[in-house]
């Protein structure tokens, strides 16, 4: 990911904070939105290389003898929808009275939840926000003003539904689950959605996956990076308990004595893996 991306990212994370003093837990969650953007952009990066085609008439470059006789490094698996997606996923049928969806986004403890045929395909996805237009209308039926009219019509129809169907938000965003992560990500931003619905390719709910699993597999937790990191210490040093190792939020702290030499190589090598935020040297070279 160029520094250029990097800039954009911590840009477009810092737009979204707020102007009142962060929480103790604001901090560590404005950095995991980060390295969540950061992954993000770096997918795709990377999927835009993969699509990119030589022009026509242009043959492609054949590896040299030496590049073809040095065996390639495995490259990651690459992490689909399916593999990340919550099953059995909750859903209501389209007939289903105001009430009893309140009471079954209550009860799910969900903010969002789909709406289904009789053929279970998702015709729509109701929310919290939808329940709230019904309420409000439930309070005051007759609204005052022109202007008002006009800004808020839409919503003040859709309050006058009754059932899931009438008051669902229409066409649904869903998501495949032979989608790559990085591409679920992608729709879920573009739609400022938390939750989207996973169909097969006749439109049939088959699970749902949410903006935090989608998180989860693309940032690695600190545990997983230590556990890199340290084998990667332990193909440079004989004893890897020379240097000590803790991580904070993808910030790598690394404490020991070391060569200057192999010290300088080590930490470089640290720095290249996926997920690292920033390295805090504490190793003293001898």
């Amino acid at each position: 990911m160029s520094d250029h991306e990097h800039s954009s990212t911590e840009k477009e994370a810092r737009r979204a904070m707020p102007g009142r003093p962060w929480t103790p837990q604001e901090e560590p969650r404005q950095d995991a939105l980060r390295r969540y953007l950061a992954a993000v952009a770096a997918a795709a990066s990377a999927r835009t290389a993969e699509e990119t085609e030589p022009a026509p008439g242009t043959a492609k470059s054949e590896p040299s003898s030496a590049t073809s006789a040095t065996p390639s490094a495995p490259e990651p698996a690459t992490l689909h929808v399916r593999d990340v997606m919550q099953v059995p996923a909750v859903s209501v049928p389209g007939d289903m009275p105001f009430l009893d969806v309140a009471h079954t986004l209550a009860r799910e403890q969900l903010s969002a939840v789909p709406v289904v045929d009789a053929a279970d395909h998702v015709i729509g996805v109701v929310s919290e926000s939808d329940l709230l237009a019904k309420a409000a209308v439930m309070a005051e039926p007759h609204r005052h003003g022109p202007v008002g009219r006009l800004r808020q019509h839409r919503l003040y129809e859709k309050g006058h539904g009754d059932t899931a169907a009438t008051l669902m938000t229409f066409p649904p965003v869903t998501v495949h689950p032979a989608e790559r992560v990085a591409d679920a990500a992608w729709t879920a931003a573009r739609a400022r959605l938390k939750r989207l619905p996973v169909t097969d390719y006749r439109g049939r709910l088959v699970g749902v996956v949410t903006r935090r699993d989608l998180l989860r597999a693309l940032i690695r937790d600190d545990a997983e990076i230590r556990t890199e990191v340290e084998s990667l210490i332990g193909q440079h040093l004989l004893d890897p308990r020379a240097v000590e190792v803790t991580v904070d939020n993808g910030v790598v702290t690394m404490t020991g004595t070391l060569d200057n030499a192999l010290a300088v190589q080590l930490l470089a090598s640290v720095r290249d893996i996926d997920d690292v935020v920033d390295i805090v040297d504490r190793i003293e070279a001898v």
